[in-house]
């Protein structure tokens, strides 16, 4: 099989998860082509993203510190994972350079004084570098042929939008194909660092938090893989927060439409425009445990077997949202109300999770993270109220419950069911939305009734017994 492996950063954070993972790659390549896409070690972006702030206080020394932290703590990996010393020496050479080239960006961005979107694409990049030298010079310490390639140099091309930015797709297709196949041609592992690729001009752009999954999907997509794999520290997808629910399960199979309200209802681990690259070609997924390789994980595909078309597939949770109530009498057949308060909150940068409103239009209510509260109700109020907007009532620290499912679509009673249960254990619901595409029902509770709602949901439509 032609297969796209990516690993999470806790999967690769110590000695041991390395020379296991490096091991069970050697044998799975032996009769399989794989391509390897890693992200940076656990805390290594965190401790990157710091040194950004470091440099916009100025204060020089304690981003120094903190890039030299990065770097022993990889050096320090290297020397207790690999055991040939030639193949020892030369990863040490090759971190020793990363770690000047990141000394001198730190040196410039200081001597700008300033961090732009660009540099700091460039700056978290390194993350991403280090952990796929590690990951490939163990592979060759297991006799197996394998380079590091970063997402530039394997060929993922996107558009100039840093932090963001969108690949694109046609030109990555020829470059990702052309490069892979030939290392194939060779017995070569290669060995991606997941989350970056560069835009035409060649400058370093990331993709966003959790971008390594996309990244492996667009690689998958571009080489006609069989199969992608998303390993992580998790069995797979689950029917609730396992920390929420005691007996939550995992589910074996679930379809892409069901995985992207997954994603975006607090499935962790994946990106949530992960699944892009993947709806034309129709790949099918596995979101597997890198410590568990017995267990087969959870499939994702366009179409999924009979049996697992369950009318609820999971109950996710989102918590520490804030809740705004926009409300004016002038909003009431207004044409462009909304798209005023919406055009407000994007140019300030605000992401808006839940919409509902009223049939009499004279109030709105919108969901954004608590995070990003203070921003929204001062751009509202600066630019709005007093001239569509009469009044506005936040509420924080809620959270949204969110039943998913496709079987939900066309079967009556979900929704009374679902707020029968919520009632019976006394929650009160302050905001109810469901799409016309009837996969997700998702409303929203106080943050500390979070866990009675999940676990209500989940008892009622015996989630336990889903498989």
């Amino acid at each position: 099989m032609r297969l796209v492996i990516k690993y999470g950063g806790t999967s690769i954070s110590t000695t041991k998860d390395i020379q296991k993972i490096a091991k069970y790659l050697s044998s799975l390549s032996k009769n399989n082509q794989i391509v390897v896409v890693c992200s940076a070690m656990s805390g290594t972006t965190d401790d990157l993203i710091e040194i950004s702030e470091s440099i916009k206080r100025e204060n020089k020394s304690k981003a120094e510190q903190l890039a030299a932290k990065i770097i022993n703590r990889h050096k320090q990996l290297a020397k207790q994972t690999i055991k040939k010393s030639d193949i020892q020496k030369k990863l040490l050479q090759k971190l020793d350079q990363d770690f000047t080239e990141l000394l001198a960006l730190i040196d410039g961005m200081v001597l700008l004084g300033e961090v732009t979107p660009r540099s700091m694409d460039y700056l978290i990049s390194f993350g991403e570098r280090l952990s796929i030298k590690l990951i490939s010079s163990s592979l060759n310490d297991y006799g197996k042929k394998s380079i590091p390639l970063t997402g530039k140099e394997v060929g993922i091309v996107t558009d100039s939008n840093f932090g963001e930015s969108k690949p694109l797709m046609d030109t990555s297709r020829l470059r990702i194909s052309k490069i892979v196949e030939s290392l194939f041609e060779k017995k070569t592992v290669p060995v991606v660092g997941g989350f970056a690729g560069a835009d035409q001009h060649g400058h370093v752009t990331t993709f966003g938090r959790g971008g390594s999954d996309y990244s492996a999907t667009i690689i998958g997509s571009c080489i006609k893989a069989d199969e992608i794999w998303l390993m992580s520290d998790v069995d797979g997808l689950m029917t609730a927060d396992p920390k929420i629910v005691k007996n939550a399960k995992l589910l074996k199979e679930v379809s892409y439409i069901e995985a992207i309200e997954m994603a975006l209802f607090g499935a962790k681990q994946i990106h949530p425009r992960t699944f892009e690259p993947l709806l034309s070609k129709k790949i099918p997924m596995k979101i597997r445990s890198s410590f568990n390789v017995k267990n087969e994980g959870t499939l994702v595909s366009a179409t999924p077997s009979k049996a697992a078309k369950n009318t609820v597939k999971c109950v996710s949770n989102v918590r520490n949202n804030g809740l705004i109530d926009i409300r004016g009498g002038s909003m009431v057949g207004n044409p462009g109300t909304a798209a005023k308060i919406f055009e407000t909150l994007a140019k300030s940068g605000i992401n808006v999770m839940m919409i509902s409103q009223n049939p009499s239009e004279s109030s709105i209510t919108i969901v954004v993270k608590n995070t990003d509260l203070d921003k929204a109700t001062n751009s509202l109020e600066m630019e709005l109220l007093g001239k569509i907007i009469k009044k506005l009532e936040v509420t924080t620290n809620v959270a949204i419950i969110a039943l998913i499912g496709s079987g939900m679509r066309g079967t009556v009673g979900v929704a009374s069911r679902v707020f029968t249960a919520i009632q019976k254990n006394k929650v009160n619901v302050s905001m109810i939305t469901q799409g016309s595409s009837e996969l997700n029902l998702a409303f929203v509770v106080k943050n500390s009734d979070t866990n009675t709602a999940v676990r209500a949901l989940h008892d009622e439509f015996t989630l336990d017994k889903i498989n």
